[in-house]
């Protein structure tokens, strides 16, 4: 049976969390509850303004991050993130877009909530207090030593996430942990990321800043990583799959930028390339068929720019 944390009893008292940033009030807001609409609006807007500046201090973290996120990608482990609430909500966002976007197979980029799917739409805070509680999700990957796994959790103390990082560390996989305050580094943690958004304008709604700031942290580390494994040409997303009309007409539009072909020309190309784009352009721009474009991309590893330069 999994143990419950001791705050759970209903005699015991929880944690004093108040010395943390994001729940400490924001002097800023003060007295949000009598102002106007507007001025609720531009004081949230104010402080979201301050959200991509905190981010940037953490850039030589983020790259370290990353680098660990390709290394993994390129030796067939995984991106695992891990988080309850909010924070688990946007790892399982984050993993979900990146097959349609860079048409990766569903178990490379995994988003693992506390609760399960059902808490994407309902809460279960509960749920983020059992430190084991991701062992069994975690036991199910069958991590090893190519895997990569990334906690999330905005104060930094959630039990769930801080006890699945630890219990990863002991599988041999690299760790890291995405938090929105100054916290030390647990040494199960390979990196730490360490976002400070200060108070939320609601204070201790880690849904605002933090959840905004943890969007933008989680994004640049899988746009980066998948650029970095060939996913990408220049800035373009040639590794995708046309599978319904808004990707049909981005991909025709990519084909024809690259390969200087008309619109219609580039429809024929991806008819002829079942709708993928990367082997359309190689077909074109090398003289092969289908078949011979797709070696030709496996043999560099999916990177089109070795094959036909830089056009762009």
């Amino acid at each position: 049976m999994r143990q419950q944390n001791p705050s759970n009893s209903p005699d015991a008292k929880p944690t004093n969390r108040g010395h943390l940033l994001t729940e400490q009030p924001n002097a800023r807001s003060a007295g949000l509850d009598g102002c106007s609409t507007r001025q609720c609006l531009e004081i949230i807007n104010a402080e979201d303004q301050t959200i991509a500046h905190a981010v940037r201090d953490q850039i030589d973290q983020i790259a370290t991050f990353t680098d660990l996120v390709i290394h993994a990608l390129l030796n067939n482990g995984r991106l695992i993130y891990l988080g309850a609430g909010t924070s688990g909500r946007l790892g399982v966002l984050d993993a979900a877009e990146c097959p349609p976007t860079f048409q990766t197979d569903p178990e490379t980029v995994i988003g693992i909530i506390a609760g399960g799917d059902r808490s994407l739409r309902q809460s279960s805070e509960s749920k983020e207090d059992i430190a084991d509680g991701a062992h069994n999700e975690l036991d199910a990957l069958k991590l090893n030593e190519f895997d990569v796994v990334l906690g999330i959790a905005a104060g930094g103390t959630t039990p769930y996430v801080l006890g699945g990082i630890e219990y990863t560390k002991s599988k041999n996989a690299k760790t890291g942990l995405l938090t929105c305050t100054p916290m030390p580094a647990p040494k199960w943690c390979d990196v730490l990321i360490a976002i400070e958004t200060g108070p939320e304008v609601l204070t201790g709604s880690t849904r605002m800043k933090a959840g905004t700031a943890t969007k933008m942290v989680l994004n640049m580390i899988s746009t980066t990583a998948m650029i970095g494994i060939g996913k990408t040409y220049s800035n373009m997303m040639v590794d995708l799959r046309a599978t319904n009309d808004k990707l049909r007409d981005r991909a025709a539009r990519i084909i024809a930028h690259i390969t200087r072909v008309d619109r219609d020309e580039a429809f024929v190309l991806l008819e002829q390339a079942n709708n993928l784009v990367k082997p359309a352009i190689v077909m074109h721009m090398q003289g092969v068929d289908f078949d011979q474009a797709c070696r030709m991309l496996d043999r560099v590893d999916g990177h089109l720019g070795q094959i036909i330069g830089n056009q762009t």
